[in-house]
């Protein structure tokens, strides 16, 4: 994890011993006595820091030390107050020397000496105390002199917010929301200082004021916001950047105060919904609402806004300004860093909207034209996918209420988002994180989302091990009754369409070719007109189209050359993961002929996958658990698919190649195929599957592997033995047979090594696991009673049993054990 100077420096740290540390503290006493303090301080300061933070117990340091490292919170140097900083909150102070600020000069914090106060805070009373100097210090009026006094008093109250937002009080909500809506609504429109008006006598009172400007370079029309630029800025335009900053978390976290006067609240939203409703007899002073770009359907003036209640005022106000924004970032933008702070700006103004519209149902009204009208100019862009999706969240929140169409906003999300965009990391992680927080809105109002799973797959396709776990919260969603099947093949196809992606990125550069000079085979497949169609497949962006292809060991062969490239190494690993929760979920939401048809899947795919090492033995192993588990819910699925099972236990080739899932496959059958747990099951069709796997068994027993595989595994030779037994205890006329080879069996082995066992200790166990079933099989009544036991005795539950002294004796012996 840490290079090896760095490990051997934290042991240092950790080694020093007390009289040294003594000494190094008085040293650096010294040292900061000095007036100017030079890169040695710096050293010294740093040493400490990692000597304090590389223990585990906090340290005290001496009271003068301690006194200085105070002193230099308000150094003029800020690498002086970061690390003052830092050494501090890995101290406890002496009695006496806490961080502490009072009314006048809390405003004179800078951000480190504000994070170390926030730091000593050690219960929601401190924090309750801070936040009422705070705000007290918001109240007055900064003093001469301290420009920019203000600047850190919104990140500190913002922290506070985080930490613990019980320490707010409705006074305080109060206070804070009036003073934000000054900040964000009437801050001055004209530039920090001032211009020359030229001429031989220019002096201070020459500078006549000079108005911000829009991005574009036009005169600024309207109020003060966060995207008007100029030469400098006063202290109220700053404020208004730092309340924009926070006004979003503001929004959401003031609910968390004291609810005394939520009933005056209400009540006065109601006294003044008369105002509002009559508002356009008022006269308007507010330019917003005048010149803004979108017609509201509510309009509310500034002078029925100033009757609203602190609360009401800043979300009208929080309104304005996002509609402000908006028409803002229509303008173009000269520099490529204020064209990013437009999308920036867009996206914080569309969550913004979205909050104060949660709040206030009738602002839906008025601010769904403004968000579809941004959304019909950004749509054909994805270069403004970021901005996108703060809006497909406000379709998904309040479109119902406006009624309307939200389909044009999933065909993007769901359409062109996975398929252009799935090699964008900020994209991927941005449009999972919005899928995992509405998973049940999305299932409920868009049926579109389930069936978008082969688009939504590329981002895992391509960077797996990012949002594998994104993937893990989102596959149960997408599991349904109609999508099963194709996302069973989806999933096995992974690696596939991770391997086609790459192709994808590839084709659309300059063509490919290796350092032998050869060109890659896969890319000149991915071109050719005769195998587009199967990469098509893989690319489609809906499900519906069809479960699977036909050509899959066709487009397997093609993509052989990628089975070793990274990306589809690492998805391939996913797989198995993703796999287990398929079948979890689609146990409680499939039907039995469902879960038939997904057994079928199983073992056709079992032999159509790409072939990855281990990847192929992974899957057999996630289909042989499963397989088990199905069965044991649905025992009938066993007839049902006795026709495809039999097929698969009777190819001898997969005996050799497919160990895993042939074990469990011939196990299904000699537990399952009875007429106790299927009433359908006869006596033709236990012959048949006793027949099929007889001739298996014959046939690996009676010769060696085929050229290149190994031996049969010691358990597919003893699942065989044990199923012919199992099937011959329900069928009395099939005992002779099992018993004849059994003997033979013991017979063969006597004779030395057999070519189809090279291990002794393989050989010993089979010829015994023959000896106990064949002693069985002598006594046929028994044998069906030890191999096919009843439930009774497989889930036995004497203890509960009041029938029986064995609950008696249980509760004798547990109140015995409780009274010693």
């Amino acid at each position: 994890m840490y290079a090896h100077s760095s490990e051997s420096l934290i042991k240092q740290a950790r080694e020093i011993q007390e009289s040294e540390l003594l000494k190094f503290l008085s040293r650096l006493g010294k040292l900061l006595q000095g007036k100017e303090l030079g890169h040695e301080a710096v050293d010294s300061l740093q040493r400490l820091h990692l000597i304090l933070s590389a223990t585990k117990y906090t340290r005290k340091l001496p009271p003068e030390l301690h006194k200085r490292l105070k002193a230099l919170l308000s150094s003029p140097t800020e690498q002086f107050q970061v690390m003052s900083s830092a050494v501090l909150r890995e101290t406890v102070p002496p009695p006496g020397q806490e961080v502490n600020y009072n009314q006048d000069n809390v405003l004179q914090l800078n951000s480190h000496a504000a994070a170390l106060l926030l730091s000593q805070a050690a219960s929601r009373a401190d924090l309750s105390s801070l936040c009422a100097q705070l705000l007290r210090g918001l109240e007055s009026r900064p003093s001469e002199g301290s420009a920019n006094s203000l600047t850190h008093t919104l990140p500190m109250l913002n922290a506070v917010l985080t930490r613990s937002p019980e320490c707010l009080t409705e006074d305080h909500v109060t206070l804070l929301s009036k003073k934000l809506v000054d900040w964000l609504r009437y801050a001055s429109i004209n530039q920090g200082g001032g211009v020359p008006s030229g001429g031989f006598f220019t002096g201070p009172r020459s500078r006549q004021p000079v108005p911000t400007a829009e991005l574009d370079g036009t005169v600024s029309g309207d109020f003060f916001t966060v995207l008007c630029v100029g030469q400098g800025f006063t202290e109220d335009q700053w404020m208004n950047v730092y309340s924009f900053s926070m006004l979003r978390h503001w929004l959401l976290t003031y609910h968390s105060v004291s609810i005394g006067n939520n009933t005056a609240d209400t009540a006065n939203r109601l006294q003044l919904s008369l105002s509002l409703s009559l508002s356009h007899s008022f006269s308007h002073d507010d330019r917003s609402e005048v010149d803004g770009s979108v017609v509201s359907m509510v309009s509310a003036t500034s002078s029925s806004s100033r009757l609203l209640p602190p609360k009401e005022r800043l979300r009208e106000k929080a309104f304005q300004y996002c509609q402000r924004l908006i028409e803002q970032s229509d303008r173009t933008a000269h520099k490529r860093t204020d064209a990013d702070l437009q999308k920036a700006c867009l996206v914080e103004a569309v969550c913004i909207l979205d909050c104060v519209c949660g709040e206030d149902a009738s602002l839906v009204y008025r601010t769904f034209p403004c968000i579809k009208a941004l959304f019909g100019r950004l749509s054909s862009d994805l270069s403004f996918a970021r901005v996108l999706l703060p809006i497909a969240q406000f379709y998904l929140n309040h479109g119902d209420m406006a009624a309307v169409d939200c389909e044009c906003v999933w065909t993007l999300v769901f359409g062109r988002f996975p398929a252009e965009l799935f090699n964008n990391q900020y994209l991927a992680h941005e449009l999972l994180r919005f899928l995992r927080l509405n998973l049940e809105s999305l299932q409920l109002r868009v049926p579109r989302y389930s069936h978008s799973f082969p688009n939504l797959l590329k981002f895992l396709a391509w960077d797996s091990p990012a949002v594998v776990d994104d993937f893990v919260d989102l596959l149960p969603s997408l599991v349904t009754a109609g999508t099963a099947v194709e996302l069973l093949h989806t999933l096995l196809d992974l690696p596939c369409l991770s391997a086609t992606l790459v192709l994808q990125v590839r084709s659309t550069c300059l063509p490919i070719s290796e350092s032998g000079g050869h060109g890659l085979l896969s890319l000149d497949a991915f071109r050719s007109q005769s195998f587009r169609g199967l990469f098509l497949f893989l690319l489609r962006g809906e499900a519906g189209s069809g479960d699977t292809i036909d050509r899959l060991s066709t487009l397997h062969e093609q993509l052989a050359e990628t089975a070793d490239w990274p990306r589809v190494v690492h998805c391939a690993q996913t797989v198995p993961v993703l796999l287990h929760i398929f079948f979890n979920t689609v146990v409680a939401v499939a039907d039995e002929k469902l879960l038939a048809h997904l057994v079928q899947v199983m073992l056709e795919r079992s032999s159509l996958l790409l072939n990855i090492p281990k990847y192929n033995k992974e899957i057999q192993r996630v289909f042989s658990s499963h397989l088990l588990r199905l069965c044991k819910l649905h025992p009938s699925l066993v007839v049902d698919q006795s026709h495809e099972l039999l097929e698969f236990a009777g190819a001898t080739a997969k005996v050799y190649s497919k160990e895993e899932i042939y074990t469990h496959v011939v196990w299904v059958l000699g537990e399952y195929l009875s007429v106790s747990c299927d009433s359908r099951c006869s006596v033709r069709l236990i012959t048949s599957c006793f027949e099929t796997l007889e001739a298996v068994l014959f046939e690996i027993t009676s010769s060696g592997p085929p050229p290149g595989a190994d031996c049969p595994a010691p358990r597919v030779v003893t699942s065989l033995m044990s199923a012919l037994a199992k099937l011959a205890s329900r069928s009395h006329d099939l005992i002779p047979r099992v018993s004849l080879f059994l003997s033979k069996l013991r017979t063969v082995t006597r004779g030395g090594p057999v070519a189809w066992c090279s291990d002794e200790e393989d050989l010993v166990a089979i010829v015994t696991r023959g000896e106990e079933l064949w002693s069985l099989l002598k006594a046929p009544g028994v044998a069906q009673s030890v191999l096919t036991p009843p439930p009774l005795v497989t889930t036995p539950q004497w203890h509960r049993d009041t029938n029986v002294a064995m609950p008696l004796r249980l509760r004798a012996l547990t109140n015995l054990t409780h009274l010693q």
